[in-house]
């Protein structure tokens, strides 16, 4: 699944530099790009709760973390800004605005979407949702709360339903309304500065062996994840809470095919973010006519529909390509935006209608992707697994939780 959205948001960003014609009538009824990352969201939510159950340990879930997701991050964020360092491009539009520090802080708290810091790569934002669903489990990992998912997705989905109301009757707007709220009125250096600082308290008191500082610590950490995503978001704030609901849904799917809560349940969390996920998005994009809501509808269920269809065929083998593919999707995600941008800003490539060219960017994409993923990703990751093994538990952790 990981694979297949990978690439669905690859081919999505490639269609404005290959096919831009093509990319034009589609957008009319459905987003394959944000199809991708739903389905991306669902995924995480479905997998990354159980390995921190799994594992029985906060430190070990966020070395964990790390050493998945920073080494390939820097050497892409590196890469997408080495044409400004050589003088040849500019930066990305309204980076320049920041100082270095205040822009590399924020891409450092993987939060740079929620502090109101334009991303150094297009892809980067979901990063902070994810970041922010990361900083929620362990929250609710840490006070025994972990098994809620299924309330918890329910009730981020009610809010984001409050929060589009109150957006659509006018009692949110201009200097009221909930995006970039804290920078607006702070100013976003010192919100990123701040964040920074407690998101790395935060960490390190999870991390600690003491209930009261790992409480307090992953209880810190929810705060700050839930105050920037509905106050300081670059998303309005009922659709940065949206995309926390659907991971929390992936969640409930897990637990109740483990037993870990009623299948019901389960249903009843999926049934109310779907209801929850179309209804806002329908009543936000009523302002931009009857075609942007038939495309927000039909990304939604095509994105819900996969997972679905996924889920049900798990127990099957699936092809080798197929695994492999989603084995190399985190390189597939962040690396096509660089070989997007060598191909429009280098090669003159974009404007014209180029199957041919698209297919060899795909094909160069998925070489790049695999070189990648073996001499970047997977050796951070055996280091990683080096340095928590062996985890020794902090929390009690029932055993059904570590059958999962």
């Amino acid at each position: 699944m990981r694979g297949g959205a990978a690439l669905a948001v690859a081919l999505h960003h490639a269609s404005y530099v290959y096919l831009p014609s093509l990319r034009i009538q589609v957008a009319d009824w459905f987003d394959p790009g944000m199809a991708g990352v739903l389905v991306f969201f669902l995924v995480s939510g479905y997998i990354v709760p159980a390995s921190l159950e799994r594992r029985a340990s906060v430190r070990g879930f966020w070395i964990g973390r790390f050493f998945r997701i920073y080494p390939l991050l820097a050497v892409a964020c590196l890469l997408a800004i080495l044409p400004f360092l050589l003088g040849v491009l500019g930066l990305r539009a309204g980076l320049e605005q920041y100082s270095p520090a205040t822009a590399v802080l924020a891409h450092l708290t993987m939060l740079q979407d929620v502090l109101n810091v334009p991303n150094v790569m297009n892809v980067l934002w979901t990063l902070s949702y994810e970041m922010a669903f990361y900083l929620l489990i362990v929250a609710l990992f840490v006070v025994d709360g972990h098994r809620r998912s299924a309330p918890a997705a329910a009730v981020l989905t009610v809010v984001a339903v409050a929060a589009v109301a109150l957006t659509a009757t006018g009692l949110l707007t201009g200097a009221y309304a909930p995006a970039a709220l804290l920078s607006r009125t702070a100013g976003t250096g010192p919100v990123v500065a701040v964040t920074a600082a407690g998101v790395v308290v935060a960490i390190a008191a999870a991390m600690s062996k003491r209930p009261a500082p790992r409480v307090a610590g992953g209880l810190l950490g929810g705060l700050l994840a839930v105050l920037l995503v509905t106050a300081n978001g670059r998303l309005d704030a009922w659709e940065g809470l949206i995309m926390l609901a659907i991971m929390f849904a992936g969640t409930a799917v897990h637990r109740a095919e483990h037993g870990q809560i009623s299948r019901r349940a389960g249903a009843a969390a999926c049934a109310v973010v779907l209801a929850g996920a179309l209804g806002t998005g329908t009543w936000h994009a009523a302002a931009y006519g009857w075609k942007a809501q038939l495309a927000w509808c039909a990304t939604v269920l095509a994105a819900a529909a996969a997972f679905a269809a996924a889920w049900r065929w798990r127990h099957r083998r699936f092809p080798r390509w197929a695994t492999g593919l989603g084995t190399i999707s985190f390189s597939v995600y962040l690396l096509h935006p660089l070989l997007l941008m060598v191909a429009a800003q280098f090669l003159d490539v974009s404007g014209r209608e180029d199957v041919a060219g698209l297919a060899f960017y795909v094909l160069v994409l998925l070489a790049v992707s695999w070189a990648s993923q073996r001499w970047i990703e997977a050796p951070a990751q055996r280091l990683g697994r080096r340095l928590t093994r062996p985890a020794r538990p902090d929390a009690p952790v029932q055993p059904q939780v570590l059958a999962s």
